[in-house]
């Protein structure tokens, strides 16, 4: 059984998936005018690992996430490099995908984009305004917060309350402050003809009408950030009631936020770190096992003593499965489709919301295992297999992709030599051929 905690109720919840043996799954996606830091690779892990616990479980997983391709922000971008918008997008797109493959993430469903969806979108707000949740002024189209009687329900404020944080522009056109844009009248940038002023769509329109889109309906999961609670997840399911009169997702989820040396990270204090360089520095699995090692709701710190431990963890699995995979290979023994008790335990901590720190503790009892029955004299083979194997099934849950140790004719003569030599006391050969095993990979 696997329970997951929903933002939206603020409880964990037994999942009930809306059709029997599938999960509908978006996670909204990035705008695309620079490259990807390190915080936005954690919702790209946290949710590539909850599609992998659906799937080892049987359930066929259609993930989508999306790729805001119309933004100020891309447009500042393109002015100031003297190019397209196209050129922009197209470029980080292209540098985000690559990210996504470097991640170890497995394909998606769907991709849409904001300007390949326009038309779509452009209907939904002139349904909005047919409906009285929205209203136009000069052009510009707004959502009225108070026509929704549900607004607050995924941040858990009651209208009054947000009233009070709200920043009131001077001479607003918006009949209230909370009141966002749904459409934007504008002569700057790429632009669309809508029945109400040349312009684009605002941001929190775009991701409610890609859902239905590909989708067709109220879906299983809804994720991202925190940061993405409110405004943005609030403004979209109030459209949603607004207009389909469900609050798009069944289940909402959010992964919490990365600190850099225990602060946040943002540019004005210079420490943000572009995700493509850390894995370049750290490689895939050292970055998935950091970011999976604290629960996805808990802020994890990014630090010199957190990738260093991540390090250490990750190389004592390495090792362990390194040695037992070896002895395997001497033997001709294959490993077990078969699991142990320990993938049990793994399968059950990972149910409880995705509890990967009880997960871990899982894997080490898992190597301890894998150690001693590699120390016995007289190998059990059949338990070494299926510890092997379920370790490995573990791993491959979390993204972790650890190569499995094979031997060629020319590695086991080599074994063997090293073998012969210590047998004799040969040691000076033994120290040779042990420094080819080692950059082989094979010790």
């Amino acid at each position: 059984m696997i329970k997951l905690y929903n933002t939206k109720s603020n409880k964990m919840e037994e999942f009930k998936s809306i059709k029997e043996n599938e999960v509908s799954m978006y996670v909204c996606g990035p705008t695309v005018y620079n490259h990807a830091h390190i915080g936005n690779a954690r919702p790209l892990i946290v949710f590539d690992t909850l599609r992998r616990l659906f799937e080892a479980q049987g359930y066929t997983v259609h993930y989508a996430s999306n790729f805001t391709d119309v933004d100020d922000k891309i447009i500042k971008t393109a002015k100031e490099e003297g190019v397209t918008e196209k050129d922009i997008t197209t470029r980080y797109i292209d540098a985000y995908q690559k990210l996504r493959g470097s991640l170890h993430t497995l394909p998606l469903y769907a991709q849409p984009k904001v300007t390949e969806t326009m038309e779509d979108i452009i209907h939904f707000i002139d349904e909005l305004v047919k409906l009285d949740h929205a209203y136009v002024v000069d052009g510009d189209v707004y959502f009225s917060v108070d026509s929704v009687k549900t607004y607050g329900e995924i941040s858990h404020q009651k209208l009054e309350d947000l009233m009070v944080g709200a920043r009131i522009e001077e001479n607003s056109k918006k009949r209230n402050p909370l009141d966002f844009t749904l459409w934007k009248a504008t002569e700057e940038g790429i632009q669309w003809d809508s029945p109400w002023s040349k312009g684009r769509p605002g941001w929190h329109t775009e991701c409610v009408v890609m859902i239905d889109n590909v989708f067709g309906g109220q879906i299983d999961i809804h994720g991202g950030g925190m940061d993405l609670r409110f405004p943005h997840h609030e403004n979209e399911v109030a459209q949603s009631q607004a207009c389909h009169h469900h609050s798009i997702a069944n289940y909402w989820m959010h992964n919490a936020m990365i600190n850099i040396d225990g602060q946040k990270m943002s540019k004005s204090l210079g420490n943000v770190r572009w995700a493509k360089d850390v894995i370049a520095m750290l490689g895939a699995d050292v970055v998935r096992w950091l970011m999976l090692s604290v629960h996805y709701r808990g802020e994890l710190n990014f630090s010199d003593e957190t990738i260093e431990t991540a390090k250490t963890e990750l190389n004592k699995v390495k090792m362990a499965l390194k040695q037992a995979e070896l002895k395997m290979a001497l033997a001709n023994v294959s490993i077990s489709d078969s699991k142990d008790e320990g993938y049990a335990k793994f399968i059950d901590a990972m149910n409880q919301d995705m509890n990967t720190p009880n997960a871990y503790a899982v894997i080490f009892e898992e190597v301890k295992k894998l150690n001693t029955l590699c120390r016995t004299r007289e190998v059990n083979f059949e338990a070494l297999s299926e510890a092997v194997g379920s370790l490995r099934s573990m791993l491959e849950i979390l993204g972790v992709m650890i190569p499995v140790l094979t031997l060629s004719e020319e590695d086991r003569k080599l074994y063997h030599a090293w073998m012969d030599a210590k047998a004799v006391k040969d040691f000076a050969k033994a120290d040779e051929v042990r420094a080819q095993l080692i950059e082989r990979g094979i010790l």
